[in-house]
């Protein structure tokens, strides 16, 4: 797949078959990932892959099952999500969070160190590792298009992190940002509409 058919062919999807996804197209995925831009040179980012249906579960055990309409309307309040595109997108999303992981063919869950606290930084530098992260991620899913993969990602919210912790034994100084499900996409996948954006309105020429 050319570079550009990638880029715009990427979308978070949340529907998959159970078609496994051989160890060989992971490793490559995860290799892309690691080609990323990195903040320290270190490219120090670790991988659980996990497609173990029980262990998928067990990590999973924090993340509600099902969601009612009545939380889902409540958070697009409170959030002041007031775009119809916007609140369609959380009002299909957020109800399939469990879901979608738990059907999705392999599990992978990204890691890297964070040395100071991520939720009182000194200053915007501290957040270099997990800014650094982030890139490696978009590497994965990038990557995962252009292999036919469909994929999604949950950011960790309440307690799901220290149950992580747990569950998996990995070192302290290591954190999660997100749980990335890869799959192929159902049939019926649910492709969400996206708010297109014109280029030539977000680009300022030597000043804003």
């Amino acid at each position: 797949m050319e570079f550009y058919e990638v880029i715009n062919s990427r979308r978070i999807i949340r529907d998959f078959t159970r078609q496994p996804v051989d160890m060989d197209i992971v490793r490559r995925v995860l290799s892309a990932g690691l080609k990323a831009p990195t903040n320290d040179h270190m490219r120090d980012w670790e991988f659980v892959v996990v497609d173990d249906r029980d262990v998928i579960a067990s990590i999973l055990k924090k993340i509600p099952k099902k969601v009612s309409g009545e939380s889902v309307e409540f958070i697009i309040k409170s959030w002041e999500l007031n775009d119809p595109c916007q609140q369609y997108g959380y009002r299909y999303a957020i109800p399939k969070q469990y879901e979608m992981l738990s059907k999705s063919a392999c599990l992978i869950l990204p890691f890297y160190k964070q040395e100071s606290d991520l939720f009182k930084p000194k200053e915007i530098s501290s957040l270099n590792a997990f800014a650094s992260v982030w890139c490696c991620i978009e590497n994965i899913f990038l990557a995962a298009t252009a292999e036919g993969l469909a994929g999604t990602l949950r950011i960790p919210l309440g307690d799901e992190p220290a149950h992580i912790a747990e569950t998996l034994n990995h070192p302290t100084e290591y954190v999660m940002p997100c749980y990335i499900a890869l799959g192929y996409a159902a049939p019926n996948a649910v492709i969400l509409p996206q708010i297109e954006r014109n280029i030539e309105d977000k680009i300022h020429i030597n000043g804003w």
